[in-house]
């Protein structure tokens, strides 16, 4: 399908950011630190309890030379290696043990990363959603500048820049909204909406912007969902880029829904995303690593599974892999 790049340059100039603040396309809900003591100190409230999921360890082989079709690692969480026509490519790396600011508190892995990144095959470019701890993670980063250097680029959205320079990473692709940028002569990336927030302190919330991105290579398109709730946004996204050959999108983090619907999906509304984009195959993700809110662990494929079967769906349409999965979509 060709993209309307008139109406894609239409939407790209509309105003996003408001008195420093960033606002999503729909007006949402917004719960304040009321709202999160509510939701965090309602009696008889406890986390689930953790969960170690089967954790498959990719052939390193198969990863320095993969096919030339496609080819996809589930590392957990949100991070994904995705591989093809000799692009390799990551999407929200979080490695360490916590997704958090601190060492020792905060939500913990569960599961261990699949590949560390000396393990990894050289990347040439991550996709980044948002700041949040569990999509940016510091330790991560800093390994793959170290490591890549120069020949590694980071895409993110608008206002993150000064937060890589200042770790000396000044590789940067930074977009907004409905803008794209050709990283080769075969290879777009564009910074799409996303229904969510952003913020690492009590006091820069929304002062960066949030995003899912589409990668298309010869092509091929790719679609990152990042973190998000469910809004008339997919629709529109399927409108300008449908069909998409592949998506990834989160099924997890959502419970309780009075909080947690305005910005993330329960896997009926990840079903249904998959619809509205055209998305030929997607794969889950943002499940199965941490604790974060109040789902059992291992809830959100048994959900996605029924929801898919409602709509007529099949397993091979939206697909959950195993933590070090390989994986190329047909």
């Amino acid at each position: 399908m060709t993209i309307n790049r008139e109406r894609l340059a239409a939407l790209a100039a509309e105003p996003h950011c408001h008195g420093g603040r960033y606002r999503n396309l729909e007006p949402v809900p917004r719960h304040g630190l009321g709202d999160f003591l509510r939701w965090q100190l309602a009696p008889g409230r406890r986390f689930p309890q953790g969960k170690r999921f089967t954790l498959l360890r990719p052939d390193g082989h198969l990863l320095a030379k993969p096919p030339q079709k496609p080819q996809l690692v589930w590392l957990g969480h949100s991070s994904f290696l995705f591989q093809h026509r000799g692009l390799n490519v990551l999407t929200d790396p979080v490695l360490s043990d916590r997704a958090s600011p601190f060492q020792l508190i905060g939500p913990k892995r569960h599961t261990p990363p699949a590949l560390t990144v000396a393990d990894m095959p050289p990347i040439h470019l991550v996709l980044i959603s948002h700041n949040h701890y569990d999509h940016l993670d510091e330790a991560t980063v800093r390994q793959l500048h170290r490591r890549f250097g120069t020949h590694l680029r980071f895409c993110i959205p608008m206002g993150l820049r000064p937060w890589f320079e200042k770790r000396g990473i000044h590789n940067l692709v930074e977009l907004g909204w409905w803008q794209s940028e050709r990283i080769a002569d075969d290879q777009e990336v564009f910074c799409l909406p996303a229904q969510h927030f952003s913020g690492r302190t009590a006091t820069d919330t929304n002062t960066t912007l949030w995003c899912s991105w589409l990668l298309e290579i010869d092509g091929f398109r790719l679609y990152f969902a990042g973190d998000t709730g469910y809004g008339g946004i997919f629709r529109h996204i399927g409108e300008m880029f449908s069909p998409i050959d592949l998506a990834l999108l989160p099924i997890g983090a959502y419970d309780p829904r009075w909080f947690m619907a305005p910005v993330h999906v329960a896997p009926e509304e990840a079903v249904r995303i998959h619809q509205d984009i055209g998305a030929r195959q997607s794969v889950a993700m943002h499940w199965g690593t941490f604790v974060l809110t109040d789902e059992p662990m291992d809830e959100p494929p048994r959900r996605l599974r029924l929801a898919l079967e409602r709509q007529g769906l099949g397993d091979s349409e939206f697909r959950v892999m195993q933590h070090g999965e390989v994986w190329s979509p047909t």
